[in-house]
């Protein structure tokens, strides 16, 4: 196993708790198993009322543990105080191979954007958040590897180094139920930028002012070389290369061209020789995903969009929403920006889900008395609506600017139920 000596310093001699047994606290306690047999970690989950159980018993804060290993889904606030050293599976990961890191994060377009670094940088190994556990590729690993990693703010928050190459997106309010602040949040994404050392990277948008007023409030305390990118500030070789963008809307432009930066980096090759694999790169499901014609209307599933920016991204790059499907978990981000964004839209045809889309609805009303709206949590109900009120020719899309947890697994669960409705018209 590649810098095997290295993992097992880092873990050898602890008293080691998982805390949080999803797909990473399961990954964790392999590989520990695997690299210490005889000292196995202890796991704990949290039950309903707040506590946490292990094999022996409830968990407190006095057991006698070394190291905690925090699971991403686990808010650090719904931890007993601890006395221990607190990690995560990325930390650790991070402090072992972190100069064979690309590291992608921002509140939306990390999965595009980390995705696309991988097609654009044959060998390299896609992990992280997009579903594959960091430890789950160490055995993949050696001293020419380069692994791309999608990292959301709940992995990047606990942190004592930073990818090589890190790149940070944009900033929006998401996940207000997982930190004390908005702030919070922010300080949490930024981790991929304040750990790294002399001859890092750091790549941020300069077009989101969330981003570009924390940098500069941050800059001081970061020791890798800032490379501050925007649309509007591209030369003629980029321009010819976004061309060849096969990704609809302005912000999949501005991921594609941080994605070509990092990859003429990594490779020291120029930019043209990125313009024939970036033609052939296919966007994700669920992303401003065009599911087809049904009925004479052209339905699209943007089901990622689980804030205000992205549904107002989405409508911007289709130009043409005659119907637009918006609602679901309501996390209390502000909605106001998307509220005034429609009312100058000209859409004909509004559906509300859920306590999020009631929400909008109380404030997009007293402007949409000329529009045709629904209030519905069911899709079986939706889906059929938008068909017999779209015109046809016209564009229905899913772009909730909310989360789906109140009635779906996730995203990808309420994208593929709403395309499982379209099918059934």
């Amino acid at each position: 196993m590649f810098r095997e000596q290295q993992l097992k310093a880092l873990l050898e001699g602890r008293r080691i708790l998982i805390a949080g047994y999803g797909r990473e606290g399961q990954s964790a306690e392999r590989l520990i198993k695997k690299l210490l047999p005889d000292a196995p970690a202890t796991v704990a989950t949290q039950v309903e009322d707040g506590r946490w159980k292990t094999e022996s018993g409830e968990w407190r804060a006095d057991w006698p543990f070394d190291m905690v290993i925090k699971s991403p889904g686990i808010p650090t606030f719904h931890l007993p105080p601890l006395t221990a050293h607190l990690t995560s599976l990325t930390d650790i990961f991070l402090q072992v191979y972190g100069d064979r890191t690309v590291g992608i994060t921002g509140t939306k377009g990390k999965s595009t954007t980390a995705s696309l670094i991988h097609h654009l940088l044959p060998g390299s190994i896609l992990a992280g958040n997009i579903g594959v556990p960091l430890f789950d590729v160490i055995e993949q690993l050696d001293e020419h590897s380069l692994v791309v990693a999608e990292l959301s703010c709940h992995q990047l928050e606990v942190l004592h180094r930073s990818p090589h190459v890190a790149v940070l997106l944009n900033l929006y309010q998401e996940h207000l139920d997982h930190y004390v602040d908005y702030m919070g949040y922010k300080m949490a994404k930024m981790q991929i930028a304040l750990h790294q050392q002399a001859g890092d990277h750091f790549y941020y948008c300069t077009d989101n002012e969330e981003l570009r007023s924390l940098v500069e409030e941050v800059k001081d305390r970061m020791a890798g070389e800032l490379h501050p990118y925007s649309l509007g500030n591209t030369d003629e070789e980029e321009r010819r290369l976004l061309a060849a963008c096969p990704l609809e809307g302005e912000h999949n432009r501005s991921n594609a061209l941080v994605a070509c930066r990092v990859a003429s980096l990594v490779t020291r090759q120029p930019l043209s020789t990125l313009r024939s694999p970036l033609s052939t790169f296919q966007g994700l499901h669920h992303r401003m995903e065009r599911v087809g014609e049904k009925r004479g209307i052209t339905w699209y599933d943007d089901s990622i969009s689980t804030i205000p920016a992205a549904a107002i991204a989405a409508v911007k790059a289709l130009g043409r929403v005659d119907t637009l499907i918006l609602g679901g978990f309501d996390r209390g981000i502000d909605y106001q920006p998307l509220v005034d964004f429609l009312k100058e839209y000209p859409i004909r045809n509004l559906v509300f889900v859920g306590a999020a889309g009631r929400r909008i609805y109380n404030l997009l009303s007293p402007f949409t008395s000329h529009l045709s709206s629904l209030i519905e949590d069911d899709y079986t109900r939706i889906v059929p609506w938008c068909a017999e009120h779209t015109p046809q020719g016209g564009v229905v899309l899913l772009s909730p600017a909310a989360a789906s947890y109140d009635a779906f697994r996730n995203f990808e669960h309420r994208g593929d139920f709403f395309r499982e409705q379209i099918s059934k018209l």
